[in-house]
């Protein structure tokens, strides 16, 4: 039995963290989670427990530390498992998105194919970190029993088609200002039951509008309900988000507004107006989007068995044994950037 730390810093980080928690547990092993600026106050159900700042992180001494965000507390002991809070959507170039390589992390668990070869070509230039593909623990409840989530949020569309809306919080490529009123409309008409959720970091002027929308044709979905919307939904409506991503990996059909890399699995539009017609299609897709949709999911998440929390288990016990290979020091910039971190936790004491 050992000690391992899960650490966020924003809430949408937690349905993350949540099945490598239960896989730990599953394990015999005990897991404690630190959650800090966008996640602080928010918590995973016991027997996950809760650290209330970075002295008692250090004195759990973890034997390893799985980040779901883009940094970890370095002085904290243990491997540093890099998990990732989405996929790669493009949003940045690779160097400032998702294959930026900040020094921090001794490992990196890889969601599919489509990421471990650029990680794996990171990883054999700088030395200091190894990748293994074990794909998303966020998505295990994708392919596995829920305890019946995904089911209670359909039930209320009785026969009727369901649809997800979520949408970036980036100003420049959110759909959530643009769709509103159509999305309003179609919520009226009652002929779908919509699902709707937004990024933790949206307007809160926006959160209102789309929660008003709520009603017998529709219902609010919290951050921590995305993964079984995205089983209870047949179609997805997005825009630039790495919900586009988790949603295809089921194979499902995926409407995109204006967005930033449009792929031959999306059915991409960019006037409000045509919503309508992209749902149709959307509801009838034809081969070639099926065989568009089956082809991006393997190349992104090819594991469909609900078991990448284990894998993740796996990779970082492999490497604490050293099957991963000997990794450099960390370059200067980490301890650069280590220290920054310090600041942002406000802890100057002694490291583990």
């Amino acid at each position: 039995m050992a000690d391992y730390l899960l650490f966020a810093s924003e809430r949408y980080a937690l349905p993350i963290l949540q099945p490598l928690a239960q896989a730990l547990q599953a394990a015999g092993h005990r897991a404690h989670a630190w959650f800090v600026g966008g996640a602080a106050g928010a918590a995973l159900p016991a027997p996950v427990r809760m650290i209330g700042g970075p002295r008692e992180a250090v004195a759990l001494r973890p034997r390893a530390v799985f980040s779901a965000a883009n940094e970890v507390p370095t002085f904290v002991a243990g491997a540093k498992v890099q998990l990732f809070h989405g996929f790669n959507v493009e949003k940045r170039s690779d160097a400032r998105g998702h294959f930026r390589v900040r020094g921090l992390f001794d490992l990196y668990c890889t969601q599919g194919p489509a990421t471990t070869a650029p990680f794996r070509q990171l990883a054999a230039r700088h030395r200091h970190f190894a990748v293994a593909e074990t794909g998303w623990p966020k998505l295990d409840p994708l392919f596995r029993e829920d305890d019946g989530a995904a089911a209670a949020l359909r039930a209320p569309a009785g026969a009727r088609p369901v649809v997800l809306f979520a949408s970036t919080f980036t100003e420049r490529l959110s759909a959530a200002p643009h769709l509103y009123e159509e999305i309003a409309a179609e919520v009226a008409r009652g002929e779908r039951y919509w699902l709707l959720t937004l990024h933790p970091k949206c307007a809160p002027a926006l959160f209102a509008r789309y929660r008003a929308l709520a009603g017998p044709n529709a219902a609010f979905v919290e951050t921590e309900q995305l993964v079984a919307a995205q089983r209870a939904a047949d179609v997805l409506v997005a825009d630039t988000t790495s919900v586009v991503s988790e949603f295809a990996v089921q194979r499902k059909p995926v409407v995109t507004f204006r967005n930033r890399a449009p792929k031959p699995h999306m059915l991409d539009f960019d006037a409000p107006a045509r919503l309508q017609a992209m749902l149709e299609r959307a509801f009838a897709p034809g081969a070639e989007l099926r065989a568009a949709l089956a082809a991006y999911a393997d190349a992104i998440h090819p594991y469909r068995d609900g078991r990448s929390s284990e894998r993740v288990l796996a990779a970082t016990e492999a490497l604490l044994r050293g099957e991963l290979g000997r990794l450099r020091r960390k370059p200067p910039a980490a301890l650069w950037r280590g220290l920054q971190i310090r600041r942002e936790l406000g802890y100057w004491g002694r490291g583990a």
